[in-house]
């Protein structure tokens, strides 16, 4: 029996050919289907060129555990997302490897209501019966039928904001030649049944799994030029970029400057509290400052969860939170199943912009001004667990106010900061934030302290 190398924490990624095939792809669906038996799930997949075959070998597995399929096409995640909760269905699979490079591919799997899968949820199980490769034969196959969810998941989408209350304005979108271009092309033309003047400046449009313009990740910084040049171009409201799959969208202000995702969650958060007083948020322990500010300001509730999806949206079905925000850009909603959405975030953003009249960057640069953070910073150590241990100790006779929800949190109350190590890869992570009205440090010499003690 062969271990099956692309089963991780939270999903499935491997390299092609060698880590994940159609047989592969075969397997995994037809374990999905004899453990769970759901009646019908929704199946869909992103752009790269190897997705279709993967889509179809996991329908294939689907139909031979008995089990029917509703084939969306070429979606991106969170369509799978939705049609998982909207549809009368029983789960949902999204073949994908997001941002990962062109010879990877992988997979994003819900059971009913969108309730994710992941190592502590049921994926253990379903790689250990694709490994042995011996499955229960049924008495029928399933069926599969293309269903064509988007005019459903673009209705959705509108019920975020009032149509009536958008004031005049131009984006720049910037799909990565990914899976998002779709959706905004029916957005746009809905926005015009409704009469919201907002102005669409498309680029890297076309869906081409060849990624001409390369792989869609603007979290990193070599890619984010062409939106924040055409934001200048244009003299655009806001520029929005999204990753392959588009469950992470990434803003940028009408000077073109890339927000750190730690500010959206501001942002967001604002954008909740505005329609509703009240309501609970929940955040990550990364950076937390200027969200305690911003909940505290709109009268709302803030509640930390530890970093990664799987914990997030456990918080917010416990507490039954309106959003939940992680600075890496992913951004949970109650009403969208606590699932992460890369298309909500941006239509409350326009909201925000036209209910306060205020500009993005200055609705964010007062944020910045208060509370200055690092970015995330990450180093390559060899034994994260000690690297910790030799912060902890170092700064032990400063006596910080110590959190440990997720790595280790040091709070000295002009600054603090969080490390921990990372889920997905052998890195540490490093983020710093302080108060300005407290400090008179530059950020950078938080920064150059904490790079000497790690890398010492």
């Amino acid at each position: 029996m062969k271990k099956l190398s692309c089963f991780k924490a939270y999903d499935i990624r491997g390299k092609l050919g060698i880590e994940l095939n159609e047989d592969i792809a075969y397997r995994i669906g037809r374990a999905y289907g004899q453990i769970y038996q759901p009646k019908t799930v929704v199946v869909g997949c992103d752009v790269r060129l190897s997705s279709e075959d993967l889509k179809q070998a996991t329908i294939r597995g689907l139909n031979d555990a008995g089990v029917d399929v509703l084939d969306l096409g070429m979606t991106g995640t969170e369509e799978v997302y939705f049609g998982a909760f909207h549809l009368d269905v029983q789960g949902g699979i999204e073949v994908t490897a997001s941002h990962n490079p062109m010879d990877y591919n992988g997979m994003k799997l819900v059971r009913e209501n969108s309730r994710p899968i992941s190592a502590d949820t049921g994926l253990k199980d379903i790689q250990a019966l694709a490994e042995n490769n011996e499955f229960a034969e049924v008495t029928s196959k399933g069926t599969t039928k293309k269903y064509n969810i988007l005019p459903e998941f673009v209705d959705h989408l509108m019920s975020y904001i009032d149509p009536a209350k958008i004031r005049p304005m131009k984006l720049v979108v910037n799909a990565g030649n990914g899976a998002a271009g779709h959706v905004i092309d029916a957005i746009e033309i809905k926005f015009k049944e409704l009469n919201i003047p907002v102005e669409f400046i498309k680029i890297h449009h076309e869906a081409d799994g060849n990624f001409p313009n390369g792989i869609p990740n603007p979290i990193l910084i070599e890619n984010r030029a062409s939106t924040r040049d055409a934001v200048i171009q244009h003299s655009a409201d806001m520029g929005i970029a999204w990753d392959g799959d588009f469950d992470r969208c990434f803003l940028f202000d009408e000077k073109g400057q890339f927000i750190e995702g730690y500010y959206i969650v501001g942002l967001l958060a604002q954008a909740f509290l505005l329609k509703q007083a009240g309501e609970k948020i929940v955040h990550d322990p990364r950076l937390v400052w200027n969200t305690f500010d911003v909940v505290e300001q709109y009268q709302g509730t803030a509640i930390q969860s530890k970093s990664g999806h799987a914990f997030i949206k456990d918080v917010m079905r416990e507490h039954n939170a309106a959003y939940g925000g992680e600075m890496s850009a992913h951004h949970y909603f109650r009403d969208f199943a606590y699932c992460d959405s890369g298309m909500i975030p941006w239509l409350l953003a326009i909201a925000v912009l036209s209910e306060t009249g205020k500009s993005l960057s200055s609705l964010v640069e007062e944020m910045i001004a208060k509370f200055p953070c690092s970015g995330e910073i990450n180093f390559k150590v060899a034994d994260t667990q000690a690297t910790i241990q030799k912060i902890f100790d170092h700064y032990a006779d400063q006596q910080p106010e110590i959190d440990q929800t997720d790595g280790i949190s040091l709070n000295f109350g002009a600054w603090r900061f969080n490390v921990r190590a990372s889920n997905t890869e052998p890195l540490l992570r490093l983020n710093i934030e302080s108060r300005r009205d407290q400090n008179s440090r530059p950020m950078q010499s938080y920064v150059d302290e904490l790079t000497q003690l790690i890398q010492g």
